[in-house]
């Protein structure tokens, strides 16, 4: 097995909010492990090490973890953060297996402009798909460029990946592009007036 996103993890035995407290000051995440009829496994692991992992591969990281010598695969299934210190509160991971095919939520990147004088509009910043669990994408981009008032875009006529497909609702409607208020209009047409003039100033 890779040691790609090696985590070392140690089993907590000791439980409550100042159990987590006291894991948590000394600079470890409380998790729990749990998925395939296994009984669930509660762990502290390095928060340094699992933050830089999250950065790196985002919140549907599949984990190397190190439990006492035992390696497990597992899937970050979800992270609690601290509202207003941002620390992590804790994390919910599933054991996984290689080649098993998992229901996952990826954020959704829009790319491009569109067409001049539109508002863009998104509700939803996730969509639900399912893939190899060691193929999960980290987002998928969605293209607005030129795109023209009136359009919208639901979670079926998102272009997925290879081997990826949509386990939520294809009706949702993920992007809804619309004319520009009249104000709004009026301001993007001054700034790129305004941005001319400085152009041909210098």
């Amino acid at each position: 097995m890779s040691d790609a996103n090696l985590l070392e993890a140690t089993v907590r035995t000791e439980f409550g909010k100042g159990a987590a407290r006291r894991t948590r000051r000394d600079g470890n995440v409380p998790a729990v492990l749990y998925g395939h009829n296994t009984e669930p496994q509660h762990l502290a692991v390095n928060a340094r090490d699992f933050a830089a992992i999250l950065r790196e591969h985002g919140t549907n990281a599949v984990l190397n973890l190190n439990i006492a010598g035992e390696k497990h695969l597992a899937l970050t299934k979800s992270v609690v953060v601290h509202p207003i210190r941002r620390y992590i509160e804790h994390a919910d991971l599933l054991v996984i297996r290689r080649g098993e095919r998992v229901v996952a939520d990826v954020h959704v990147n829009l790319v491009g402009e569109a067409a001049s004088g539109t508002l863009v509009t998104s509700d939803v910043t996730v969509i639900s798909i399912e893939a190899d669990v060691m193929n999960l994408p980290e987002s998928i981009d969605v293209s607005i460029e030129g795109v023209e008032a009136g359009t919208q875009i639901n979670a079926g006529d998102i272009t997925l990946p290879e081997g990826v497909t949509l386990a939520g609702d294809p009706e949702s409607l993920i992007v809804n592009i619309i004319a520009a208020p009249a104000s709004a209009q009026e301001t993007e047409e001054a700034a790129e007036a305004a941005a001319a003039g400085e152009a041909a100033a210098e």
